[in-house]
């Protein structure tokens, strides 16, 4: 159990749960009409714009560094991940102070990466919308319509391709450029600098195995998805009649919406968001260890280095020792 509990939050901080499937769920909490001018009643409503844009300031500065955070430690996560399929042992401690190295050098592939990313839908956005407000498409578009129609349809194949091209590079770094960073102690450009000739050499192959791969994920969704689900909605009950009785005792205490109240509710949601999220990983432990070791006996077969670390070589039989006492000379055939 300990294991099984270690590989959840490993994979959950890895982002190994996309392989897998997700859960997207949607609650909503009944309301009275009374309750949008109770919140504009609140003291914060009268505070100044500075105060406002300085509380918005602040989040957008705090939510910057906790994503910077999350994607650090879900990159060393990653490597944790691939010793402890290779390994067939999960050991976070050890393996949070051993891969600090490839884990940094990762991270700075992941973040270079998405800038890259997102620079590119800017200008693959940017240059259409730049057109069509130069030719006044924007002013009159009821004028042009089959113009702007056309364009939008050739846009959205020209996204969903670089959609898909972006998906398919981040798999194929994590699959494939992950374990030589980890054994050679290489940078992701150089690791992707190896990959291309193996790519180029086997394009089936590496085909093959990104479909059957999105197919193993659609099956693991559908699947987790129907057990995860199952097991929400029984703790649903629960977590409804805790949610109930905390909020009547606020009311009887006197409590009312306030920036404590309001900050405490939030840590709440979150606290029990990230529970829920746990529970997932939980669940879904095999498709966490199934899809990485998928990978890894793929690449195995492709990669010597690989192919030694998991099958290592047996060790030699023990031969005679040179301090051993000599043999017994054995006594001649008769005849």
């Amino acid at each position: 159990m300990g294991q099984w509990a270690r590989l959840a939050l490993v994979g959950l901080l890895a982002g190994e749960l996309s392989s897998g499937g997700g859960c997207n769920s949607n609650f909503q909490l009944p309301s009275r009409p009374s309750d949008t001018q109770h919140f504009l009643d609140l003291p914060m409503s009268s505070a100044s714009p500075v105060v406002y844009a300085a509380v918005i300031a602040l989040l957008i500065v705090a939510g910057l560094v906790l994503w910077v955070l999350v994607i650090y430690i879900s990159s060393v996560m990653r490597f944790i991940l691939f010793d402890s399929v290779m390994a067939k042992h999960c050991q976070i401690r050890r393996g949070w102070e051993r891969r600090q190295r490839p884990g940094w050098r990762y991270f700075v592939w992941q973040i270079l990466f998405f800038l890259a990313t997102l620079a590119g839908l800017t200008i693959l956005l940017g240059i259409p919308a730049a057109i069509a407000l130069a030719l006044g498409w924007w002013k009159a578009p009821s004028q042009h319509l089959l113009p702007l129609i056309l364009g939008g349809v050739v846009l959205f194949f020209l996204v969903m391709t670089a959609v898909v091209s972006v998906l398919v590079v981040h798999v194929l770094t994590k699959d494939f450029v992950v374990p030589q960073m980890a054994l050679e102690d290489i940078s992701a450009v150089e690791g992707w600098r190896r990959l291309i000739p193996r790519l180029k050499a086997e394009k089936g192959g590496y085909a093959g195995y990104v479909g059957m791969k999105v197919v193993l994920a659609l099956g693991a969704a559908v699947i987790l998805g129907i057990v995860a689900a199952i097991v929400i909605l029984v703790l649903l009950v629960p977590l409804g009649a805790v949610g109930v009785a905390a909020v009547l005792t606020g009311k009887a205490a006197g409590l009312t919406w306030n920036l404590y109240t309001i900050t405490l509710a939030v840590v709440v949601a979150c606290i029990v968001v990230v529970g829920i999220l746990y529970l997932f990983a939980l669940i879904s432990v095999p498709a966490i260890v199934f899809f990485p070791a998928y990978s890894i006996y793929f690449f195995a077969a492709r990669y010597p280095a690989l192919s030694a670390a998991l099958y290592p070589a047996p060790p030699p039989a023990p031969g005679p020792s040179p301090l051993s006492p000599p043999l017994p000379p054995q006594p001649e055939p008769a005849g």
